[in-house]
């Protein structure tokens, strides 16, 4: 149960400051970093506990790679996804009034930069909070979050920079993405963090 319970609140800060810095009167250029902190700070906060997926292609990467129980995903991807409802419940009550217009990306690049980019984020995860040769490391969340922030300056423009179904179920609640495009993300995304996990095991084989 602290398990469920701490995804859902990481996850449910993560889609927060996405919606609040996001929609106008928003972060503007800052967004990417106030998104990336705010990651970085949750998986220090909740790493111990549950690991600090915050993100049900994470969970995957994670289940793929060994570490995380077939019991427990499920629930963690559950907690994720209520705490990215909640969240942009929230963020549409206190941006009421706000102009919010969804993106229309173009198809293949919206693809392919969800895709690698959530790639970039389970292998940085697999590899700084799931490994034996780097664990104890006190780098962990900065590497995590800074991978986000990195992501989103990069191709938040191309994609919307969800690189995660829960925050991509968050931006089409809030009308930041049309539900037509969810798709793109839930295919990039899972895809990303099963190919993260392949590459991670045959990187490492003897972890």
């Amino acid at each position: 149960m602290k398990k469920t319970i701490v995804e859902c609140m990481g996850t449910f800060f993560l889609v927060l400051v996405v919606g609040l810095s996001v929609i106008a009167p928003g972060a503007g250029a800052m967004a990417p970093l106030a998104i990336g902190t705010i990651l970085m700070v949750m998986v220090y906060a909740g790493g111990h506990i549950s690991g600090g997926h915050y993100n049900p292609a994470v969970t995957l990467a994670v289940w793929l790679r060994g570490k995380c129980d077939a019991k427990d995903v499920p629930w963690y991807m559950g907690a994720q996804g209520v705490g990215a409802v909640v969240a942009a419940l929230l963020v549409g009550f206190c941006k009421r009034g706000s102009i919010v217009t969804a993106a229309q990306p173009h198809l293949l690049p919206a693809l392919l930069i969800e895709f690698v980019f959530t790639f970039a984020l389970a292998y940085v995860v697999l590899n700084v909070a799931t490994s034996k040769k780097t664990a104890g490391n006190s780098y962990f969340g900065l590497a995590i979050g800074m991978t986000v922030m990195a992501a989103a300056y990069a191709g938040g423009n191309i994609s919307g920079g969800a690189f995660n179904p829960a925050v991509a179920i968050g931006i089409t609640l809030m009308g930041l993405s049309a539900v037509g495009n969810l798709w793109i993300f839930l295919v990039g995304n899972l895809g990303g963090g099963a190919l993260a996990a392949l590459l991670f095991r045959l990187t490492n084989p003897d972890d």
